[in-house]
């Protein structure tokens, strides 16, 4: 049930004399990398269906300067910062949704000692709201019935945050059968793309850190890997390649799950 939406900027809506409930933090994995894209699309579809009023920045949106502050550049950080928090006041922005654990730790944490005070939640939070609403149903999807899913937490989601319950709800809602990996919730493992390190060739040691989750992830019996972060999906993706497996296994964000589920 594919139909095409147009997703309005704020300046648009602005331009109409409306005001959105929620802006869309779209992140640059979101808004660049082929993959993520796709995530990109799952949540505005899922927004598009449940009727949410949402709107995005679209050009005017910059990066939150997370990989600038991991990787110790903390000036670049504040400016970009400085320069986001800006735009997000002209337009009064009260509540964001983001598909990034990164632009959602910094968001909601780090924005705040700059003046930049907005609630800050992740779509997999916000996907469970809508279904505790009402708002969006999943009941009778037969789409992943019965399918072995492991959660890979994020860093920035789960241990930085304390989202833990959100994504796993939403997979127990697809009547799948939710494997935990033997490192998961409060001590997950990394996928090694946190602290800038996404963005970099890895430091010399007798195993790549993504091969080491992967083989957790493999060890369940999964055939989905389920994760939340556009980096995590990267990562996991490039460690499923490694052992040849990208045929039997999918990695797939906890929001194209829903959206598949529901035939968005």
């Amino acid at each position: 049930m594919s139909t095409e939406f147009k997703v309005s900027t704020m300046a648009e809506m602005m331009a109409n004399g409306e005001t959105p409930d929620i802006l869309f933090w779209v992140g640059c994995s979101g808004s660049f990398d082929d993959r993520a894209k796709k995530i990109t699309k799952a949540v505005a579809k899922i927004l598009h269906h449940c009727n949410v009023k949402f709107a995005v920045l679209g050009a005017e949106e910059s990066c939150t300067g997370d990989p600038a502050k991991r990787a110790g550049n903390e000036f670049t950080f504040q400016m970009q910062a400085m320069m986001n928090i800006q735009v997000l006041d002209a337009y009064e922005v009260k509540k964001i949704v983001t598909a990034c654990p990164h632009c959602f730790n910094t968001l909601k944490n780090e924005y705040p000692e700059l003046g930049g005070n907005y609630e800050v939640i992740h779509h997999t939070q916000l996907i469970q709201d809508l279904i505790n609403q009402g708002k969006l149903g999943l009941e009778g999807s037969q789409t992943y019935k019965g399918k072995k899913i492991t959660f890979h937490d994020p860093c920035y989601l789960g241990r930085a945050n304390d989202v833990y319950e959100a994504p796993r709800a939403l997979i127990e809602k697809l009547d799948a059968e939710l494997i935990e990996m033997k490192r998961c919730k409060t001590t997950g493992l990394c996928c090694g793309a946190g602290g800038a390190q996404m963005f970099k060739e890895a430091e010399k040691g007798n195993k790549e850190i993504n091969i080491e989750r992967t083989e957790d992830a493999l060890e369940t019996n999964a055939t989905i890997i389920a994760t939340g972060c556009p980096f995590c999906n990267t990562m996991m993706t490039d460690g499923v390649k490694n052992f040849n497996k990208e045929h039997d296994i999918q990695v797939l964000d906890v929001a194209e799950l829903i959206a598949n589920a529901a035939d968005l």
